[in-house]
């Protein structure tokens, strides 16, 4: 029989449907690889009653002969940035340890709604603020890859989303939540071998999904390949009247839509992302990447995104400016942790309980937002990267005259070992450096494997598209997807 915990979203969706196994089947499975993984520490809770209940409401539907939800029995992840009802919800922080919040947040209704049952709660960096899941307060994330050649240094699975990526290409979940502000979603899944999409800036719901930078924040799914992506998003995306920035449109029939033929469409190569020491590997990857879009008839052009050297410095005054705004409300006050020393006023109970709450890597964007926001200095840095961000969205505005899609390197290596980077905040920073720009114009972008690097690692292939335009993403990540054959897994050594 097969392990249905190879399977991906639409395979077990359509296994239930045939009956060729039960979701009940499904669940426990899973749920037996989720309780064997600690050594990865890719959940901070595990929920097995929601995945059960799930999958006894998709196998009574079975039963009765009604027509199934759209991912009715599937059981996910859920990255433990969006509030679930009844569930406690930390964003991986200190701060919110022990929250449980009274409400759904939209997404994850929307993917109850659906049908699909939750693991449980995955680790991530601390407030979504990372690059390599090495500031959840709960522990690093391991990724589930290993170097060859004997060397078995732990590394990261990228950042924010790491417990997501892990969870999936460790076969724990087949498809799972994930947000990207800069690139959390992408950089994870190119890390890890899987495929994740960040949809157009307001595809998404907000409400309910504790806020990092609140701009750029964007939920997005991440699965084995581009089709579970589809699905996932369909169930996923929708208008909200609760979150203010919520795009009012109907949601496409994306995994209907697929379609791997670019005949007739161009694929700009932006000639700004040729960064410097970039490994040769990336190079020859990327070189593969455009070999796979002209044999899917594509017809490929050089772009020029002329600002795209002012991305990184333009997000890293602007996220942390409104990472310092949305922080302000952990206070000891309403909810969350308390620290009050003795005999403590009110001030010296809000520096108790921040210093003690937040990690390090908060603290730091913290005080780069306050002090971007300052009265001496916001015109100098925020008002600036404003204006910044305005130039960068225009250049991929100039760039859609001459192609439909930009296709990039994911990341500028493939995964790095656990503590490597974390002394030093600007390498790490750079790790965003092909992911950032379509971040701050809020354009719908994919990560999809292409290949390994001489170590046996997972690197990624990257397309950004037209706002809205997620439908061409997807198709032209299945056409690379397709041809690249990846079929590359981490041996089980957990």
């Amino acid at each position: 029989m097969t392990d249905v915990t190879d399977l991906g979203v639409a395979a077990i969706r359509d296994g239930i449907r045939t009956k060729a196994f039960s979701a009940r089947e499904v669940a426990d499975a899973f749920i037996v690889k989720v309780s064997k993984a600690k050594a990865l520490n890719a959940f901070i809770v595990e929920t097995p009653d929601h995945a059960i209940a799930a999958a006894k409401a998709a196998d009574d539907a079975v039963a009765a002969g009604e027509t199934l939800k759209p991912l009715a029995g599937v059981p996910i992840g859920m990255k433990d940035l969006f509030c679930t009802k009844g569930v406690q919800t930390t964003a991986a922080s200190h701060m919110l340890e022990g929250f449980i919040p009274q409400y759904e947040s939209t997404v994850s209704r929307h993917l109850w709604e659906a049908g699909a049952g939750m693991l449980g709660k995955l680790n991530l960096d601390q407030f979504a603020m990372g690059s390599s899941n090495e500031t959840s307060y709960f522990g690093n994330v391991i990724s589930p890859w290993r170097r060859g050649g004997g060397d078995n240094a732990a590394l990261a699975p990228g950042g924010s989303s790491g417990g997501s990526s892990t969870a999936i290409a460790a076969r724990l979940c087949p498809a799972a939540t994930g947000t990207d502000t800069g690139g959390s979603i992408r950089q994870p899944a190119a890390f890890t071998g899987i495929s994740g999409i960040k949809p157009t800036y307001g595809r998404c719901s907000r409400w309910g999904v504790v806020a990092f930078a609140s701009s750029l924040d964007q939920a997005g799914p991440m699965a084995h390949d581009v089709k579970d992506c589809a699905i996932m998003l369909e169930a996923m995306a929708g208008f909200d009247p609760k979150d203010a920035t919520s795009l009012d449109l109907p949601v496409p029939k994306w995994e209907a839509g697929l379609n791997s033929d670019m005949r007739g469409k161009k694929i700009g190569i932006p000639k700004e992302y040729r960064v410097d020491n970039m490994p040769a590997e990336i190079d020859a990857l990327w070189q593969q990447g455009i070999d796979w879009m002209k044999d899917a008839g594509a017809e490929i052009v050089e772009v020029s995104l002329p600002h795209t050297k002012y991305a990184l410095p333009a997000y890293y005054i602007i996220a942390p400016a409104e990472c310092s705004s949305n922080l302000a409300r952990y206070d000891g006050v309403r909810y969350g942790l308390r620290d009050l020393p003795e005999g403590a006023n009110l001030q010296e109970m809000y520096a108790a309980t921040r210093a003690a709450g937040f990690g390090d890597e908060v603290k730091r964007r913290i005080m780069i937002g306050t002090y971007v926001l300052s009265a001496g200095f916001y015109d100098a840095y925020y008002t600036q990267a404003q204006k910044v961000r305005t130039l960068i969205a225009r250049d991929f505005e100039s760039a859609w005259m001459a192609c439909d899609y930009l296709l990039t390197p994911t990341a500028p290596s493939a995964a790095f070992a656990l503590g490597e980077k974390s002394a030093d905040p600007l390498a790490m920073y750079l790790n965003d450096v092909f992911t950032v720009p379509s971040s701050l114009a809020g354009l719908p972008a994919m990560s999809v494997p292409g290949g390994l690097d001489k170590n046996g690692l997972p690197l990624g292939l990257q397309i950004i598209g037209k706002p809205l335009d997620e439908q061409g993403v997807l198709n032209a990540g299945l056409a690379i997807e397709q041809r690249a054959g990846f079929t590359a897994r981490p041996e089980a050594w957990w």
